[in-house]
């Protein structure tokens, strides 16, 4: 059975642009561009952090799980929403 992760999180600064991460000796930036459900999130929202695994970070108190690979390199999990071609708008 695996033991506990023992690596630290630590959200350093948090600015209008997004919050550096600090995972273990790595320094990773979260753009809110990127990660948009931060943006309206409060500094207690966002330095709530969990690591269940190596590379997994869960944030609770906003229910987003993210991969760290996916911080790392934003550019190869874009976010890509498609119409529901059920879905009708009535007016």
């Amino acid at each position: 059975m695996p033991g506990a992760l023992t690596s630290e999180i630590e959200v350093s600064l948090v600015s209008n642009k997004g919050f550096w991460l600090l995972l273990d000796n790595e320094e990773l930036f979260v753009p809110y561009a990127e990660f948009p459900w931060f943006k309206q999130a409060t500094f207690e929202q966002i330095t709530t952090i969990e690591q269940p695994s190596s590379n997994h970070l869960y944030w609770p108190m906003l229910d987003v799980d993210l991969a760290v690979e996916s911080i790392r390199n934003p550019a190869l999990f874009p976010l890509v929403s498609k119409p529901n071609p059920s879905f009708q708008r009535t007016r």
